[in-house]
């Protein structure tokens, strides 16, 4: 399989990398790109879930610094690449930081095939020169469109992975507990 699945901007929402690492173990995609802003290291807990090698970046947040020191002591399928990834997947030269003035700039260079980023959480695709640049879109959840993309290498296509979780809603469940008298508390 040639594909990889791209995403960003997690800010440590748990339930939403679960969901993309399931979905990318069900579907057979063994590559994962994350372009910054994973946050905490109980995060990678959940990265290393996936059924193949995950591919990670410092973004402009980034939380615990000893991400680094735990990828490469306890979470072997995870290269932490620092601020920025120099990857040669699928036959493809891939580049991944985490702004988007600087994946420009890299496009420009004409060096790589894809360079994908992240850091406005703004789903969006261009060409510039011979190179694709590719933001997945943010995992936060902040907007309606929550989701990442599987970029398949070999077609030169992307599928956009939409979540169903946004955490401003106009109507949140509520559920309320029983009520317990205090004394019973004694």
């Amino acid at each position: 399989m040639t594909k990889v699945a791209v995403l960003s901007d997690t800010h440590d929402q748990v339930a939403h990398l679960q969901a993309a690492v399931d979905y990318c173990n069900e579907k057979g995609v063994r590559t994962l790109i994350h372009c910054g802003d994973l946050i905490s290291p109980f995060m990678l807990k959940r990265l290393t879930q996936l059924n193949g090698e995950v591919h990670l970046i410092f973004g402009n947040n980034m939380g615990d610094r000893r991400l680094l020191d735990l990828c490469e002591s306890q979470f072997h399928n995870i290269t932490h690449h620092g601020t920025f990834a120099d990857i040669e997947l699928y036959g493809k030269k891939i580049g991944a930081v985490h702004y988007p003035v600087r994946a420009r700039e890299l496009a420009l260079d004409g060096r790589f095939d894809i360079i994908c980023y992240g850091h406005n959480h703004t789903h969006h695709v261009e060409h510039i020169g011979k190179t694709i640049v590719l933001n997945p879109g943010q995992m936060l959840g902040e907007k309606p469109d929550t989701g990442f993309v599987i970029l398949d290498c070999k077609s030169m296509s992307i599928q956009r992975i939409v979540l169903d979780s946004y955490m401003f809603r106009d109507q949140i469940a509520v559920n309320s507990g029983a009520e317990t008298p205090l004394d019973s508390f004694l």
